[in-house]
């Protein structure tokens, strides 16, 4: 017979919600101040850097990954690894075409 075994969860305070939820307030006041400024090239890279900050925030808080287990935080780094490398390729194609020298 198996034991029966509990797993210990944490409670997250609503203070913890309430500054999670502002910082990502701020994260989508920060992306509409940055698109009415031409930085040129640098737009694309800074509304993505400030996409990536609020989706971990989700994932970390709201998802509760901060608090799981090892195998759950190894299984989200396996799902962002296996996106970067599909991006990675994806780019690498992109980059390597000769376009207009045809």
């Amino acid at each position: 017979m198996s034991e029966h075994q509990e797993h210990e969860h944490h409670i997250v305070s609503p203070k913890v919600y309430a500054t999670i939820l502002l910082a990502l307030l701020v994260g989508t006041a920060l992306t509409v101040w940055a698109s009415y400024i031409d930085l040129g090239i640098l737009n694309p890279i800074i509304a993505l850097g400030i996409a990536c900050t609020k989706a971990t925030l989700v994932v970390l808080f709201f998802m509760h990954v901060k608090y799981s287990s090892k195998l759950t935080k190894l299984t989200v780094g396996a799902g962002v690894f296996t996106f970067m490398i599909l991006v990675g390729m994806t780019l690498a194609d992109y980059f390597t075409r000769a376009w207009g020298r045809w």
